[in-house]
């Protein structure tokens, strides 16, 4: 298979440090230093324009003089020198750049005109930048340590990507300390032109990298970032630590949406549809780093404490009770258990307390009794050193019982000097233990909401679901309309027209321009009703006292309607347009809640849902979350707020329809999918109760969507692409399903792949795997249809679907090209399927805007290469490897 576009930067075969020096403390020496001491096994070239060796190595004075191939060059030379050290890189054929001049200042303009040429030049000879940063970059498993660093970095399977150099040196340090190995180290520094999502990109790819620590400082290309973190996630395990979380500036925004939400809230539910684990403290980054790289996880969030002192104990119950972790009941068999051998004064409830004198059998007991409970999903045992107690012996109990269970056991050693060496035998073999219980708490409430991500993150969403399309034509045509008029928002009449084209049922209103108009209006509509302002630029009418409620006569609806338009006249002049009117909603047990979209400037729409009316922006009661959604996705968003224990039945009220509510969000999602326009949205009041929802006042901003832009790239997730579902039939008239795959298609996958002869299965994956590892199963079913289409050709339907074919392709870094991939059932070779699934998978391409559509075939595989020329496809060798064929076509 082709390497990765990055890995001449991040695992080069050959090097060139220009810049390399022998004098202490400059950049060129340390990093020149560093791979020459880290045995780096490639081709290693100092650049010196005045010396003829650099630490007893030959120099050149140009990296022109160099002969061969080069993959990296490493610049420590001034900022002077970037722009034509850059060009002479770029005219000798560098594939990768890293800029580490120490003098780079990075934030005035001087320094943003210079990355602009910079990148010009890059881009030009095809040639990627990194940096500039301070601190560079390591792989040690090559022993490839490139870094402005002077310690020891150890090879493992974690790696580290951090924006800040200091924040690098400072997790590194803390590492040598603590024995833990890292596959990669990079510090990215100003993001020239290599960012966060495609170093992490890259990490997904390295199979010498099992999990991933991440610290943010600011989210550039949120798209890319979404993308490589739920790529990553699916497989890996991956921490991110962001700072910066509250945004300062105060916001003016024209709707509750965008005023509720704060940035770090969309941060943090973009976290959770990625499936990561977020952590908020360097000491937690630590912390996180030995559990998660020792394979922690947990299935739940049901917990049990052990401890030999009570008060030591009831730390770890008070923090528990903080995170709203639950501390299980135990089974009546476990309680027996603990009772035929716990002394008689032992607290055999949770948490057990097996007193202060317990020697490493009785907490080894009373942690298996506790593993073994299946209502238990996680252990926190909890030593103090006390007489009759032994730290190394009971070490080397929980040591051993860990490696006999899946559940984590979480050790809170408290003490000094005592505990210091067993300790040191839990680090060594990788087992966590914490210097206080309420730590070891919070790694397990943090465990349970990353297994909780993963959920979410499994999950996928349509835009347009079975039930009743929308009427797209309708909604474009008004928001056309709008900014056609050059307004960018829609009044009360058609917001709710947007919202009725979308199934979302509105209380109807009507326009009155005098007094009049009003109570005509109001006798066709039926009494009582409600009165508003209509007054252009005006989003909130209770701002300028323009609703009154409940008029119960005609002569009320004159008599308010005359005041209202005359004072409104007074303030407003011509922005005046009348009154609207609605007949009110009668639900004697209506909640009143609120649905919102605001747009991020990073993760575009967000979705938000809590309680709702005039005091919405007081109680702050909001849960928001990425759109698309399901089901599960907006019951989850539900369940995050203060107003869903209102919802349920209390007193003499009975629950809400539930099931509307989650309709309303799912028709929301579907919204702000197919309309990239709408930039905030306000439902509020939505009124709920036992019969359904009905929306009562609404608004929707709109801005403009830039010519050319690709369907759904306004959204942070892709949703799943239902306009690419096709029915079908064969020539032979096979009726057949072409869609893209779900995630649910994981098992029905891996039998079409164990039911493939030998021979297609090793033309197909290259080599001769009965069976799909997990990995790569959730790597071929969990797609990002953002950079990615996989298509799968099925046959029958519910338990008797099976696939007949599977192709797909993934976009180029270029997005101007994919590679693509192939294969079919051995049953359905030669009656067309193939043709059909490849012309499928040329229009995703085309709606992309791709424009080439390239691939490997194994140069034994006549049967493919001759199917490839009938399709159109070029054939040529392949540039890395003689044993298979480079095809190309042309879109």
């Amino acid at each position: 298979m082709k390497q990765h576009y990055l890995t001449p930067l991040f695992d080069p075969q050959s090097v060139a440090v220009i810049g390399a020096s022998d004098t202490e403390g400059a950049v060129g020496r340390t990093v020149f230093a560093g791979l020459v001491q880290s045995g780096y096994a490639g081709r290693l070239y100092p650049v010196n324009l005045k010396h003829e060796q650099v630490l007893g190595i030959k120099a050149y004075k140009t990296v022109k003089a160099i002969e061969g191939g080069l993959d990296l060059a490493i610049v420590t030379t001034p900022t002077r020198t970037l722009k034509s050290v850059i060009e002479q890189c770029g005219k000798r054929g560098v594939k990768a750049a890293v800029i580490m001049s120490c003098d780079f200042v990075g934030t005035d303009e001087a320094s943003r005109r210079l990355l602009d040429q910079l990148r010009a030049t890059a881009r030009q000879y095809d040639m990627r930048l990194f940096g500039p940063t301070v601190f560079g970059q390591a792989r040690p498993i090559s022993r490839f340590q490139a870094g402005n660093y002077q310690g020891q970095i150890k090879g493992g399977n974690l790696a580290l990507l951090s924006q800040s150099s200091s924040v690098a040196s400072a997790i590194l340090d803390w590492a040598e300390s603590h024995d833990v190995g890292f596959s990669s180290v990079v510090s990215l520094g100003t993001e020239a032109d290599v960012d966060v999502g495609e170093t992490l990109d890259y990490l997904v790819s390295d199979p010498r990298t099992r999990s991933i620590l991440i610290y943010l400082e600011d989210v550039g290309d949120a798209r890319m970032l979404m993308s490589a973190l739920r790529a990553a996630a699916r497989t890996k395990p991956v921490m991110v630590l962001k700072v910066g979380r509250y945004d300062e500036r105060v916001t003016l925004g024209r709707t509750h949406s965008e005023r509720l939400i704060g940035r770090d809230d969309v941060f943090e539910a973009a976290l959770r549809r990625a499936g990561v684990l977020r952590i908020r403290s360097i000491n937690q980054l630590f912390i996180a780093a030995r559990v998660v790289n020792a394979g922690y996880r947990t299935k739940g969030r049901r917990l049990a404490i052990v401890t030999n002192g009570m008060g030591a104990g009831m730390m770890a119950v008070d923090r528990a009770h903080d995170l709203h972790v639950q501390l299980t009941q135990l089974a009546p068999e476990t309680l027996s258990r603990l009772a035929d051998w716990l002394p008689p004064h032992a607290e055999r409830s949770n948490p057990v307390d097996i007193l202060g004198d317990a020697p490493a059998a009785r907490f080894r007991g009373a942690t298996q009794a506790l593993l073994d409970d299946p209502n238990v999903d996680g252990v926190v045992v909890v030593f103090t050193p006390q007489v009759g107690t032994d730290h190394m012996a009971t070490a080397e109990a929980m040591i051993e019982l860990q490696g006999t269970t899946d559940k984590p056991i979480l050790l809170a050693w408290i003490g000094g000097k005592k505990l210091e060496a067993s300790r040191r035998l839990l680090g060594k073999r990788n087992i966590a233990y914490f210097h206080a219980p309420e730590h070891a708490v919070e790694v397990f409430y943090s465990l349970a909401a990353w297994e909780y991500n993963q959920q979410l993150l499994l999950q996928t969403a349509a835009p347009l679901g079975e039930w009743e399309a929308p009427d797209l034509e309708t909604a474009r045509m008004i928001i056309d309309t709008v900014l056609t008029n050059g307004r960018t928002v829609l009044d009360e009449i058609e917001s709710k027209a947007i919202l009725r084209a979308f199934h979302i049922p509105v209380v109807p209103t009507l326009r009155a321009s005098t007094p009049d108009d009003a109570v005509t209006v109001a006798m066709g509509l039926g009494l009582p009703i409600a009165l508003k302002l209509d007054v252009e630029g005006v989003m909130h009418k209770t701002d300028i006292d323009g609703v009154v409620l409940n008029i119960q006569s005609l002569v009320g609806v004159a008599a308010e309607a005359s005041r209202m338009l005359s004072r409104a006249k007074e303030r407003f002049g011509d922005k005046v347009r009348g009154l609207t009117i609605q007949p009110m909603h009668g639900k004697k047990f209506g909640r009143e809640l609120m649905l919102g979209v605001a747009r991020d400037r990073a993760f575009g729409p967000v979705i938000s849902f809590g309680a709702g009316g005039i005091a919405v922006e007081v109680f702050n009661d909001v849960a928001v979350t990425l759109p698309p959604l399901n089901e599960y996705l907006a019951a989850n968003l539900i369940r995050r707020t203060r107003v869903k224990q209102m919802l349920e039945a209390f007193r003499n009220q009975p629950p809400v329809k539930l099931d509307a509510v989650v309709d309303v969000l799912l028709r929301l999602s579907e919204l702000v999918c197919e309309l990239p326009q709408v930039h905030q949205l306000d439902l509020n009041p939505l009124i709920a109760d036992e019969n359904g929802v009905v929306a009562v006042d609404a608004r929707i901003v709109v801005a403009p969507v830039p010519e050319r832009a690709r369907r759904y790239q306004h959204m942070a997730i892709h949703p799943y692409p239902s306009q690419m579902v096709q029915v079908s039939q064969l020539k032979s008239g096979v009726p057949i399903v072409i869609r893209p795959v779900r995630p649910e298609d994981a098992e029905m996958m891996a039998r079409f792949v164990a039911e493939l002869s030998d021979e297609t299965r090793y033309n197909r994956y290259m080599n001769t795997l009965k069976t799909l590892p997990q990995s790569m199963l959730a790597r071929f079913t969990q797609m990002d249809y953002a950079r990615e289409v996989a298509l799968v050709a099925t046959m029958g339907e519910g338990d008797d679907e099976r696939i007949l074919g599977v192709s797909r392709f993934t976009v180029n870094p270029d997005y101007d090209s994919c590679e693509f991939a192939i294969v079919i059932a051995d049953t359905m070779q030669g009656k067309g399927l193939g043709a059909r699934l490849m012309e499928a998978l040329f229009a995703a391409a085309r709606d992309m805007n791709l424009e080439l559509v390239e691939g490997e075939v194994l140069s034994s595989n006549k049967t493919m290469l001759n199917f490839m020329k009938r399709l159109g496809f070029e054939i040529h060798k392949h540039p890395e490897d003689s044993g298979l064929k480079w095809v190309v076509k042309q879109l």
